[in-house]
């Protein structure tokens, strides 16, 4: 059975870093694009960061380059999410998600995605 399971998530302050860890299992999650999107309170899902499977380009949402860097590791199967220099408008919870195939067209789409994990809550405090 296919499965991602985030962990990592939690409290901290403005200014502060957090990694974010996404354990994928089941399915050759290795040859798919694999995802960052987070949810805000309040606020519709969206899309912040993505890589693709061979190449391991990787795409961002504006307000997070330069701060978030996105990495896998397919021999461990984890996908990473390093989050620096966090600022209260990145709280969120945070999921991870993959989708078959290795083109970044609507990577920030997701309803492109089929595999999602449950996500892990992220808060940081000013």
């Amino acid at each position: 059975q296919e499965q991602l399971v985030e962990s990592g998530g939690g409290l901290v302050q403005a200014g502060d870093s957090i990694r974010l860890s996404c354990e994928y299992s089941g399915r050759r999650f290795d040859r798919d694009v694999m995802a960052w999107f987070r949810q805000p309170p309040g606020k519709e899902r969206e899309f912040v960061a993505g890589i693709l499977p061979f190449t391991f380009r990787t795409h961002y949402l504006d307000a997070v380059t330069g701060r978030f860097f996105i990495s896998k590791d397919d021999v461990k199967k984890i996908l990473y999410l390093q989050m620096n220099s966090l600022q209260p408008e990145d709280t969120a919870v945070y999921s991870c998600a993959a989708r078959p195939g290795q083109s970044s067209i609507e990577i920030a789409s997701s309803r492109t995605y089929n595999y999602w994990g449950q996500g892990t809550q992220v808060t940081v405090s000013s």
